[in-house]
């Protein structure tokens, strides 16, 4: 029997049944939109993950306390502040956003998550906030997927939005959702913000299984600058509103789900890798024939992270010392005289050695191109990892240097 296919389909978070949305301007950001609604019209489930940074956002740390009931209503995000660094006066005003969005729908305060972005250390300004408020459920509506992805840019160059869809029971399913983030990425278990619904049915504790595998080697397996966020949170929250059958541990339609929602999220996950500050190369590093699948992750992560081989990428230079210095770098056990070194199928070092100015030349022209693939052979084992990276240009410096000004 064929399996249903998963297609990309136009849209973003509003692309799925009884979600309508908002973007509008409160007076954070100097003229820019910077607060979102995300609004569920029937009851959802939902699961999270958040950052595992001990610094943890006001907003993080609520969204965190009511993820444990696993029902989900509404979400309001700011962006321009993070709430971070803010003692109790920021989780007072994470409680202010969160308590005004459950009057004005009258859903239960503990189904309203709260999401901040932007500087650390400066508190809200909360009466702006929760003036916008009103004015952003004025203008919730099933077409404003795009205004709340734009609402929670800061540095980003473009709003990101994705949507698939497939057949589960005979019944359409979508999965849309919408991600920011260009700097301060290197997750571990979350992103800087990405926002995802669905209108199949799911338990909460099915869909916060599905949503850890899905992030493992996607949000999980980019990085930008290896900078890992106070606010990093990913929410995915299930309404039901297509009446497909229910998933069920076990069932193939939580299978083919979890493949959809892997789709789905891989694509934002590339989006963020893409918009990195001041890039102008997407590379995606891989490492395979290592001893294990963790020591492979390791290695990619520490080619992908290194300030140096960045720079290589962005001067189009093939300075493959700085790879093996990375490797080394890392910790994990391997021969070096067994490594060999690729740039899209080019081979420029084998068994340790490089293979000559003659190869590295032809590698370095297809780094000139906008996107490649490093590929770093241990010849130690059957174990592979792979993590999506960009280059490391003067703009990145620019953006960060004058970020708060």
């Amino acid at each position: 029997m064929k399996q249903p296919a998963i297609r990309d389909i136009p849209g973003g978070i509003t692309a799925v049944k009884a979600v309508r949305a908002s973007g509008v301007f409160c007076g954070i950001k100097r003229a820019k939109s910077d607060l979102a609604l995300v609004v569920s019209d029937r009851p959802a489930t939902v699961a999270g993950v958040t950052t595992v940074n001990r610094v943890k956002a006001a907003p993080v740390l609520l969204c965190e306390r009511h993820l444990r009931y696993g029902r989900f209503s509404a979400l309001v995000a700011n962006s321009g502040n993070a709430n971070a660094c803010t003692g109790r006066e920021g989780a007072r005003d994470a409680l202010a956003m969160r308590d005004s969005l459950s009057r004005l729908l009258g859903r239960p305060p503990r189904e309203i998550f709260v999401a901040s972005t932007g500087v650390i250390g400066r508190r809200l300004p909360i009466s702006r906030i929760l003036a916008g408020i009103p004015e952003a459920v004025r203008m919730l509506s099933a077409k404003g997927g795009e205004a709340a992805a734009r609402a929670i840019m800061t540095t980003d160059t473009f709003p990101k939005e994705a949507a698939v869809s497939v057949e589960l029971g005979g019944r359409k399913v979508v999965i849309g959702g919408m991600a920011k983030g260009s700097g301060m990425i290197a997750p571990n278990l979350a992103t800087m913000l990405c926002f995802v619904a669905t209108d199949a049915g799911v338990a909460a504790a099915l869909l916060n299984r599905a949503l850890r595998q899905a992030v493992a080697d996607t949000f999980n397996a980019i990085t930008v600058d290896g900078c890992m966020s106070t606010n990093d949170t990913v929410l995915l929250f299930a309404n039901g509103a297509s009446n497909a059958p229910r998933l069920r541990a076990g069932d193939g339609s939580l299978r083919l789900f979890g493949e959809a929602l892997h789709r789905l999220l891989s694509r934002l996950a590339r989006m963020i890798a893409k918009d990195g500050e001041g890039a102008t190369k997407l590379i995606r590093v891989e490492v395979k024939g290592s001893r294990t699948a963790a020591d492979a992750k390791i290695a990619a992560r520490a080619v992908a992270n290194s300030a140096l081989v960045k720079t290589a990428f962005y001067g189009e230079d093939c300075n493959w010392g700085r790879i093996t210095a990375a490797l080394g770098a890392s910790g994990i056990r391997f021969d070096p005289l067994r490594v060999e070194i690729l740039v899209d199928r080019i081979a420029v070092v084998r068994e340790g050695v490089g293979l000559g100015r003659l190869k590295e030349r032809r590698a370095e022209r297809r780094m000139r191109r906008p996107e490649f693939i490093l590929t770093i052979d241990l010849h130690g084992g059957e174990a592979r990892a792979a993590v999506l990276t960009t280059d490391l240009s003067g703009d990145y410096v620019r953006i960060n240097a004058g970020y708060r000004s």
